[in-house]
């Protein structure tokens, strides 16, 4: 009888820093910006790129950041800590499906600490022949998914036997996503009657590398219209928008930003709002969103602004991502 070979899980998400000093996020900083795929460009852009990023941006920006990460640092980084949280219940949940055969899952990120090359290293030393990674953004990008797939390739490139290595591109139309963001949008109608609108802020992209062909923003007006679909929205209920642009150039709109200035404006002063995009509290929805948003909604005249949590380690999420292991894996787990 053939024996079954060692598989592992891996839960990928983008990265934070090691603490909310400066010098950690200088340091996370440096390799987020100077990965190709974040800031694309070759020759004489790249060369100005770099010239901006090391002589201006990591020189001045730091500080900034860190003030903002110490508004939201706990223990530990909140990406980092449910990440954590993420994988103890998806072992959990797929040991009670799968029993003896469950594989087990370990966490890494893109940039930063735990990283992918270097899980993907102490998996190979331990035996594992195959792993199948989840990147946690369920809208492909190539800004976000697409470095997961180069970490692999340069991987894989240095070995002379290669691990079977799968990864899961994206699953922003899955039902089971779908119906978990619903659900964590049911859950704050439930302690408060809807608002007047629920927005739906993404992370935002350049404009021009939709142009080139990146899906995202496809992928994710169609997160939104299934959403909307699922929890019965007449179209003027909800609005999309895109958040966290940075730099000079034209990013995805409608900014999320700018339509938070005009809301109260149109007379909607009651909003709720979810970031469909993000698969664990971070930077960006506690302190962007939860924090400078809110009080920039507030200010251009809202009354009352909602931010529903993102999808976290909540039983909707882990079960999703057990569905998603089972339908990639599930000859490998041995499902049963």
């Amino acid at each position: 009888m053939r024996t079954q070979e060692k598989t592992a899980i891996i839960l990928a998400n983008l990265g934070t820093p090691d603490s909310p000093e400066p010098d950690a996020v200088r340091r996370y900083l440096a390799e987020f910006l100077s990965d190709r795929r974040v800031v694309e460009g070759d020759g004489a852009r790249r060369l100005l790129w770099k010239s901006v990023l090391h002589g201006i941006i990591l020189r001045f920006r730091p500080r900034k950041v860190a003030k903002a990460y110490k508004t939201i640092w706990q223990d530990d980084s909140p990406m980092r800590m449910i990440l954590d949280r993420q994988v103890t219940e998806l072992e959990l949940a797929l040991q009670s499906h799968c029993g003896n055969c469950a594989p087990q899952v370990f966490a890494a990120m893109t940039y930063g600490q735990p990283g992918l090359k270097d899980c993907l290293q102490s998996l190979q030393s331990n035996g594992y022949k195959r792993i199948l990674i989840l990147p946690l953004y369920p809208q492909y990008s190539a800004t976000t998914t697409a470095p997961i797939y180069d970490q692999v390739a340069r991987f894989q490139l240095a070995q002379r036997e290669v691990m079977d290595i799968r990864i899961l591109k994206s699953y922003y139309d899955h039902p089971l996503y779908i119906r978990a963001l619903a659900n964590s949008v049911r859950a704050q109608w439930q302690q408060d009657e809807p608002a007047e609108k629920l927005l739906l802020s993404y992370h935002g992209i350049p404009q021009e590398y939709a142009d080139k062909g990146d899906p995202y923003p496809e992928h994710c007006h169609r997160t939104s219209e299934l959403l909307a679909e699922e929890l019965g929205l007449a179209d003027n209920t909800w609005v999309t928008t895109f958040q966290s642009r940075f730099g000079p150039k034209q990013w995805l709109t409608p900014y999320t930003d700018k339509t938070l200035e005009k809301l109260p404006k149109q007379g909607v002063t009651r909003l709720d709002v979810v970031c469909p995009a993000f698969s664990a509290d971070c930077l960006e929805t506690l302190e962007e969103m939860g924090e400078e948003n809110r009080e920039l909604y507030l200010k251009a005249g809202g009354k009352e602004y909602n931010y529903i949590p993102a999808l976290n380690a909540t039983p909707d999420f882990i079960d999703l991502l057990k569905h998603l292991v089972l339908e990639q894996a599930g000859d490998w787990v041995g499902e049963r």
